[in-house]
Formats: C-alpha cells, structure tokens, sequence
C-alpha cells in the first residue's frame, strides 16, 4: 500500500507541482518542505498562534491544520505571495511602527492583516483587534502592530487608492 501521491497546488499565483508527498502532510510542512516557502512558519502545530497563516481561496486559515491535498483546486496565498518585489504597504508599516522583532511571527501578523483589510477598508477597533486574536507574539505584544494597522489604513483612506 502506498499512500504517497503527486498533485498540483496553486501558489502565489503559479502552479507547483508536488511530488511523491505522503497523503496527510499538512500544508504548512508541504509548503516549507517540499515547495521552499518559509514564509509560514512552524511553532505550535494545533492552529493556536497564527504563524502559520495563508489564504486559501481568500480565507485566512492556520496551514498547519489543513491537508495539503485537501487544496488542490484552491488558490493558495502565502506572505511571499503579497508583494510583487517590493515591500507591501502593510509589510512597511510594520518595520516603521517597530512591529518587527524577533520576526518570527510577522508573516503570519502581515497576512492576516491583508485579509482584515481586503475585506474591509477602514475596521474599527474591535474588527482590528479580532483579525489579530489569532496570533500571538512574545516579543513586541500587540501595542505595535496595532499602530502599523492604523497607518496603513490611514495612508490607504489618504491616497484613496490602494498601495497593496
């Protein structure tokens, strides 16, 4: 019996083949493991500190919960996958607001950030506040990264266009 098997998954845009994975591989250790994107990071493995955050189809999910063959057929986002070369607005606002130290929790911060404000263009405290429950840092707290929250939604509302 072999439960290994070969798929395809949509990633940052490209289709990246998968190779001989075991069937139950989560998405976190595919994506890290086989496909070399480190961006989400591993620490608690039951989906409690966010740092392992990604969008699938659009849906801010913990990948170290979902099967990586369960997203084949899904558009799969990874903070590598937010900026086109440069830093992303929500990307600078964190390294300008000092949100940034460890680092270790920053993707998966900056990737629901861009969720929360995809989804909605101005939140209000408490919209803020529950996007960023799910992930926890241990360096910075959150004082932080909720001020980079405020400047890219008051940057964004003062352009009034988007600089995602």
């Amino acid at each position: 019996m072999n439960d290994c098997a070969s798929y395809t998954l949509r990633v940052n845009g490209r289709e990246r083949e998968v190779g001989e994975a075991w069937a139950g591989e989560n998405l976190l250790h595919v994506l890290r493991e086989r496909l070399g994107l480190p961006g989400a990071k591993n620490a608690c493995e039951q989906g409690e500190c966010g740092s392992c955050s990604v969008l699938v189809d659009g849906d801010l999910v913990c990948s170290c919960l979902v099967l990586a063959a369960s997203a084949i057929d899904s558009e799969i986002v990874t903070v590598e996958g937010l900026h086109d070369g440069g830093l992303t607005d929500v990307q600078q606002a964190f390294v300008d607001a000092g949100a940034v130290q460890c680092g270790f929790c920053t993707p998966g911060f900056v990737v629901a950030v861009h969720e929360l404000l995809d989804r909605v263009e101005e939140p209000s405290e408490l919209e803020l506040r529950e996007a960023l429950a799910g992930n926890l840092c241990r360096c910075t707290g959150y004082g932080r990264v909720v001020a980079a929250v405020h400047d890219v939604v008051r940057q964004r509302i003062g352009d009034g266009a988007s600089s995602r």
